[in-house]
């Protein structure tokens, strides 16, 4: 069958579709985290003792005894093949970004062969796969494999269903034989302590007498988009890469802004409300769906948990989004621009810090301006912004991201803070050396009787900053649709300890020279921290260049653009120095981060360049030469009959299959260059020359797209893909 017959036979299939059956709601009561090992199962299941010693571990961190170990698996087993699982399995999360499992049963076989159940402690703590098969950055050699797998109580377990079965669900840290972390669950553990650490220091010089265990929180808001899988599975592009590599604009995009919070299409929302039901059974907390800006794409919202449970949730979620998906006849699409010319998919990471003495750190009240602990906190993050910009463009950075930063539809590749007219005026006064009261929120009364008032935000959105204040939490835009949130969350926590094991030196010293007056204290901290790291606060539009060239040549700022740029933050003196000196990364922890994501870069690009090869010579050129041999033989018909055809769309049509086979042997050629002197050079390469040569032969497939009649065309086409449902 003909690439165009496939396109046909897949609109046919679309349009003639059976509608989904739609299930009967579940009510939340009777299905939330009823596939996971609760505290309140374990309340349940466990003696008193053994529940308050995993209770602590859980809400503190504490140390746990390997006899509750022994106690918390048996009853963990039996409450996991109660939901008809047989195997369980450490999940842990590699620097791959995905997830990774290994499923082990919990039968063996006694003296006299008889079959019995068992599942240990010393099972539950420790695993053992491969250390050397994951990416590791040079940390693990092929012939030293040895790795384990640790359990994370502070993450509960879950039950994994599927239609092949349950598994029993471990969150799991991943560490080498020589004990250095080779995943991301042991540095965003770190990084928490870290940073709890740090925060005790200034709140106990705030004079807080009980500080509990401090924690950051993150909610991520995940958009993404939906093609069906009939025209996915036509596009080897989409399957490989996660994103178009050619594609003609449609006539109709998004430019009338009647997608964004539109009705959601009844396939979409059956879709959803499955997904939300599979979620609601993992204890993860979905809170908002919504259709995003550009035709096809959506989103969904959790509301905010603690970091490390909801770096475990967003992994689970895209599993989720993926796996389900399919069961509707859908390919999800989670690549950060899977379609030019719209908008792509971003990972709004919200960031917060508090606990359960002191509260949320980052909410200022109704008097931002007497609110000391929030002020301080506050200035933390500017200050930690200013001097890890870099780390954060870094953390953020991808092949697929670099199509998103920098473009009108997503955060420039600028790191500043935006804190909103509120509290910016706050900090412009304590930078003069005062502390006073600032606009507040009005009324909005709209003059319609039936329309009651409400208060007005004392500050405004800004939807073009890549790390923005939002009210009570930082909002970091641009992290990229497809990545994992511990990345950023990592960089955010450790920056934050960072700076306020700087303010508690400085406030140490300040309270001396005041007599212990804290006001007067926390001024001179926050004037000092302000005149050095001020820049870094900005409430414009991010999209302009005014603001492009301000950052760069007035306030020092860096424009990183792209993951060549970015990525070699990570070897930067400084950003060793926060790692280390926080106990978060080694250097060579640190070193092996760079060695994987710079080889993910450019085993990204090098597979894109291969498909664009690919699919130009053996499906564009095709069906180019197979309509102008259609043009000829029609133009020698009717030159028979003394008719002359205009002849300019064949001779389009042989002038850009030409030229986009040029383009192609030019790809080839460079693709086959090897003699970098080092992984920085290899990396620049690919994101100027693989990529601009990538970009020639799209510019004239995507003319003969337009040029070559409908039927002519092989691959399912965007007003196709993004509107036919």
């Amino acid at each position: 069958m003909s690439g165009s017959e496939s396109r046909a036979q897949a609109v046919h299939q679309i349009t003639n579709r059976e509608p989904t059956a739609v299930k009967k709601p579940k009510s939340l009561e009777k299905i939330w985290a009823t596939d996971v090992f609760t505290l309140v199962k374990m309340e349940e299941a466990l003696s008193k003792k053994a529940y308050k010693s995993v209770k602590k571990t859980v809400e503190t961190g504490a140390p746990l005894d390997p006899a509750t170990a022994d106690i918390v698996a048996a009853a963990m087993k039996d409450w996991a093949m109660s939901k008809g699982a047989n195997y369980f399995s450490h999940i842990f999360y590699p620097m791959t970004g995905a997830s990774a499992e290994k499923h082990d049963g919990f039968i063996i076989s006694d003296a006299s062969g008889k079959a019995i159940t068992e599942f240990t402690g010393s099972l539950l703590i420790k695993g053992e796969p491969d250390g050397s098969s994951f990416p590791n950055g040079s940390i693990r050699m092929t012939n030293a494999a040895r790795g384990y797998t640790a359990w994370d109580p502070t993450s509960p377990a879950y039950i994994m269903q599927t239609d092949n079965g349950a598994t029993l669900c471990i969150p799991s840290v991943f560490v080498s034989w020589t004990g250095e972390s080779l995943d991301k669950k042991v540095p965003l553990l770190r990084s928490n302590a870290a940073m709890n650490e740090a925060a005790q220091k200034v709140l106990k010089l705030m004079g807080e007498k009980e500080v509990a265990t401090l924690n950051s929180s993150c909610g991520a808001e995940q958009e993404y988009f939906l093609v069906d899988t009939n025209f996915a599975n036509l596009r080897p592009d989409l399957l490989l890469a996660g994103r178009t590599l050619f594609g003609a604009p449609s006539a109709k995009g998004q430019e009338f802004d009647d997608h964004y919070f539109g009705a959601i299409p009844e396939r979409v929302q059956v879709f959803m409300q499955d997904v939300e039901e599979r979620l609601y059974r993992l204890g993860i907390p979905a809170k908002t769906r919504h259709n995003e800006v550009a035709p096809g794409q959506f989103e969904i919202a959790p509301y905010f948990e603690a970091a490390n449970v909801a770096a475990d949730h967003q992994q689970l979620l895209m599993t989720v989004l993926k796996n389900t998906a399919k069961k509707h006849g859908f390919t999800c699409l989670l690549h950060e621009k899977p379609f030019a010319g719209i908008n792509g998919s971003g990972k709004h990471v919200n960031w917060s810090v508090g606990n359960a003495t002191q509260g949320n750190l980052l909410d200022p009240g109704k008097t931002p301006h007497e609110n000391l602990n929030f002020l301080l906190f506050c200035g933390a993050v500017i200050r930690g912004v200013h001097l890890f910009g870099p780390l954060l463009r870094a953390v953020i950075a991808s092949a697929g991201n670099d199509h998103r930063l920098g473009a009108n539809e997503a955060p420039p590749a600028i790191l500043s803070v935006y804190l909103g007219s509120q509290i910016e005026e706050i900090f412009d006064k304590i930078k003069e050396g005062e502390i006073s009261g600032s606009s507040e929120s009005e009324i909005m009364d709209l003059g319609l009787s039936q329309i009651l008032p409400f208060a007005r935000d004392a500050g405004d959105r800004n939807r073009t900053s890549p790390f923005a204040f939002t009210g009570n939490r930082f909002e970091f835009r641009a992290v990229g649709s497809e990545q994992s949130v511990t990345g950023p969350l990592i960089a955010m926590n450790t920056m934050l300890a960072d700076s306020l094991n700087w303010i508690a030196t400085e406030l140490e010293k300040e309270l001396e020279k005041s007599d212990g007056e804290q006001t007067p204290a926390v001024i001179a901290v926050l004037k000092k921290l302000m005149s050095e790291h001020g820049n870094a606060v900005f409430g414009g539009d991010g999209y302009s260049e005014e603001w492009h060239k301000m950052a760069v040549d007035e306030r020092g700022l860096k424009n990183i653009p792209t993951t060549a740029d970015a990525l070699p933050a990570l070897k930067s003196p400084e950003v060793i120095k926060l790692f280390e000196e926080t106990g978060v990364l080694s250097p060579r922890e640190l070193e092996s981060r760079f060695e994987v994501y710079a080889e993910q870069y450019i085993l990204s690009i090098a597979v894109e360049a291969k498909l664009v090869i690919d699919i130009a010579k053996t499906q564009i050129y095709p069906a180019a030469m197979r309509y102008l041999s259609d043009l000829a033989m029609a133009s020698a018909s009717m030159a028979d009959m003394d008719i002359e055809l205009e002849n300019s769309t064949a001779k389009t049509v042989a002038a850009e299959a030409n030229a986009m086979m040029a383009a192609v042997n030019e790809l080839s050629d460079a693709l086959g260059k090897e003699d970098f002197a080092s992984e920085e050079e290899h990396m620049q390469f690919c994101a100027n020359d693989i990529r601009s040569l990538m970009d020639k032969v799209r510019a004239h497939a995507d003319t003969l797209e337009a040029e070559l009649a409908d039927e002519a065309w092989p691959l399912p086409k965007y007003q196709e893909m993004l509107f036919i449902k």
